[in-house]
């Protein structure tokens, strides 16, 4: 038997402990280890009972996911052991507290009973990874739960809590104290009242609930809403087999079902995400052991639409903050868009109806910097403009107690000119919160020339206390993101200018998978803010000596047009619609006939999708080449996580992986030659070439181009 996996008897019962840190996953070594102290349990009559349990902070919380891409992976051994659990012919129950996810859930459930810590979260998640439940989860849950309340948590991946566990069926008792004692307890009674196995596998699908249409009318919601995943549409499917027939036949429309999901490149590229994800908080430089600083109060500069959504994060997690304004009007007029936001998610029953007034409880306003005195953390959210940063940056320098730290929400500044403003370099970094700030996940962490280690690793940890993603970025203009997201505005500009319409373009880069294209993008974000920014840069001499560059965006601004709030942007609205308006053409041909470009038809959907997607590749692979980004995996998680790009693709560097990234060295090429270079728009990255050259991929990293 593996050391992973104990059995021991204690008297008439046998306790099965499962302990492989730190959340005991479902190792090879493990599904043995189950196996082999099942065989040593059903060879000894004098185990009456058996007690599946798990050491340290969780229950089992899922399988090994770094298994699932091996071309030889297979379920069929844990499954077959969880078949041989539920048809042992002595009662078997399952202890649980933590975590329970995915296989370890699947395995409470091939139990017989099940008893939870009041704390413990149930779920089967594997949606978010593109997979289904595949030991048997889509089959054993809709008999313990009914078909809807299944569905329900396989389709959204949210677990459930302990309480909600027990009135659904899920779990049978709460175990206050000591659950291994209770389960003792529990078992003991049992076999003194001479009960037996409940095999949850012999019990039928209760449809009293379920319309006669109800799984057809399933099948259309989700192939509405995630057609382009692959599955949510099969669990539908597993579930009405689990509810039509018998177990072994459900199992198997499982079984096939779940090794279509993962062969998909969709769930390919979400489990690259989850890994992602992990290795995005190990950061060079930083040792994993260096001590966080503590957080326990915030202070916010701004009540803005970014300021005040920050603070909620913050609220949110019962940390308090104090936010700062320049007069009372302002102060209330954020402090009331925030008590709004909370009402309305009341209002939706996402949030008990006391909530609102315990969050906004935890929100202080003032008018007077010294109120900041005692914060851990500042984070400064006002106006882009670097002047007022660095004044701001200063004064933070001066009013923050010693070890608390300084943060700017800038989005494109320069943190190192920031950082020496205030005076506290070593304290200093950005913390760039994407709009809306309490929705969004992404945070970019902008580490500066001097930021100290325990200063980074207290914010890489604060975000995920605060339900971020974090991503640690270098210095640079626009940092990961936003710098990646200026060649793609551009072409998306010069393809207006030579004849495309903005709805052409963004319905080629939605067939992507984004949620909106760059022109309605930047007509919902304000065509004068991007137009500002654009003029900003021009000033400081760091745009191409191109007097054709970005300027559509800079004629809207001109003209009034500032996208939808103003009703006429790149569109213009009725209500929140976008409707094509033939102004917009107007004004590019006349731009065109400016500068000289030539206008032209028949732009095809393919030429948009590669003028906008590959040279925002290309500057990928330029941020990772001067270390401004760590990891592809990195830039991925920005582009997922903070401007849409669709989870199921990977994000752009995966997605560039599956293109070919000699292709598109070649496609950039091609657009050299067409249209010229002599601003460097295409000119394909030292780190691209080489990767094309030699036929390597991003996943490859770390990649080190020979000079």
């Amino acid at each position: 038997m593996s050391n992973l996996v104990s059995l021991e008897q204690r008297g008439a019962l046998a306790i099965l402990r499962i302990d492989n840190p730190p959340v005991n996953a479902l190792s090879p070594a493990v599904v043995q280890g189950i196996k082999a102290a099942v065989d040593r349990f059903e060879a000894n009559p004098s185990m009456r009972a058996l007690v599946v349990c798990a050491a340290g902070r969780t229950f089992v919380a899922g399988g090994d996911i770094s298994e699932f891409s091996k071309p030889d992976f297979t379920t069929e051994p844990f499954n077959t052991t969880l078949n041989r659990i539920e048809n042992l012919g002595r009662p078997v129950v399952a202890v649980l507290h933590g975590t329970v996810l995915g296989g370890g859930l699947e395995l409470a459930m091939a139990c017989h009973y099940r008893i939870a810590a009041p704390s413990t979260r149930l779920g089967l998640p594997e949606v978010l990874l593109g997979i289904l439940p595949g030991s048997h989860g889509t089959q054993r849950l809709p008999r313990l739960v009914g078909v809807k309340q299944a569905l329900n948590m396989m389709l959204s991946g949210r677990p459930i809590g302990a309480d909600r566990a027990l009135q659904a069926g899920l779990v049978d008792a709460l175990a206050e104290g000591d659950p291994d004692a209770a389960a003792v307890q529990f078992m003991e009674g049992l076999v003194a009242a001479g009960k037996g196995p409940r095999r949850t596998g012999e019990r039928t699908v209760s449809m009293e609930d379920v319309e006669p249409d109800f799984f057809e009318t399933m099948l259309d919601e989700v192939k509405t809403k995630k057609g382009a995943y692959p599955a949510p549409q099969r669990i539908v499917h597993c579930v009405e087999a689990a509810a039509t027939l018998p177990l072994l036949q459900g199992q198997g429309v499982e079984a096939r079902l779940f090794e279509e999901c993962r062969v998909s490149p969709q769930s390919e590229a979400m489990r690259k995400l989850f890994f992602a994800e992990r290795e995005a908080t190990r950061i060079p430089g930083v040792a994993e052991n260096v001590a966080p600083r503590p957080i326990r109060k915030v202070g916010v500069i701004g009540a803005g639409t970014m300021g005040g959504g920050i603070a909620m994060n913050f609220a949110n997690a019962d940390i308090p903050v104090v936010i700062i304004e320049t007069s009372q009007e302002a102060l209330d007029r954020g402090l009331g868009i925030v008590r709004k936001n909370y009402e309305n998610t009341a209002a939706k029953g996402k949030l008990a109806p006391g909530e609102p007034a315990r969050r906004m409880g935890l929100l202080t306003g003032s008018l007077d910097f010294q109120d900041l005195a005692d914060c851990d953390l500042v984070i400064e959210a006002v106006f882009e403009n670097l002047d007022i940063k660095k004044q701001v940056s200063q004064r933070l320098g001066a009013v923050c107690k010693p070890g608390a730290i300084i943060a700017s929400n800038t989005s494109t500044l320069d943190v190192d000119v920031l950082a020496t403003a205030s005076g506290r370099a070593a304290d200093f970094l950005g913390m760039h919160f994407f709009s809306p700030a309490n929705v969004m996940r992404l945070l970019e962490i902008v580490r500066g020339a001097q930021t100290a280690p325990d200063v980074l690793a207290t914010i890489v940890r604060l975000a995920k206390t605060i339900g971020k993603v974090p991503v640690v970025s270098g210095v640079c203009y626009g940092f990961i993101g936003n710098r990646m997201l200026e060649s793609y505005l551009r072409e998306s500009e010069f393809l207006m200018m030579e004849g495309a319409s903005p709805a052409q373009i963004d319905r080629a880069i939605q067939s992507l998978g984004l949620p909106m294209g760059p022109c309605r993008m930047l007509d919902l974000a304000g065509l004068d803010v991007a137009a500002k920014v654009v003029i900003e840069r021009g000033k400081a001499g760091a745009l191409p000596a191109d007097p054709s560059y970005r300027a559509v965006v800079q004629k809207m601004m001109e003209l009034g047009r500032f996208g939808q709030k103003t009703g006429f942007g790149y569109y213009r609205y009725d209500g929140r619609t976008p409707v094509p308006d033939p102004e917009v053409e107007t004004i590019c041909i006349a731009l065109a006939e400016k500068y000289g470009i030539a206008r032209r038809t028949g732009i095809t959907d393919q030429e948009i999708i590669e003028r906008c997607l590959y040279p925002l590749v290309n500057e990928g692979a330029r941020i990772l080449e001067e270390g401004i980004a760590y990891r592809p995996g990195d830039i991925d998680l920005v582009w997922v996580n903070g401007y849409g790009f669709p989870d199921y693709r990977g994000g752009p560097m995966h997605l560039a992986d599956t293109i070919g990234i000699a292709k598109i060295a070649g496609r950039l090429d091609h657009y050299a030659q067409l249209r010229g270079d002599q601003h460097g728009y295409w000119s394909i990255s030292l780190l691209l070439a080489f990767m094309a050259e030699r036929g390597l991929h991003f996943r490859d990293w770390p990649i080190k181009p020979e000079n």
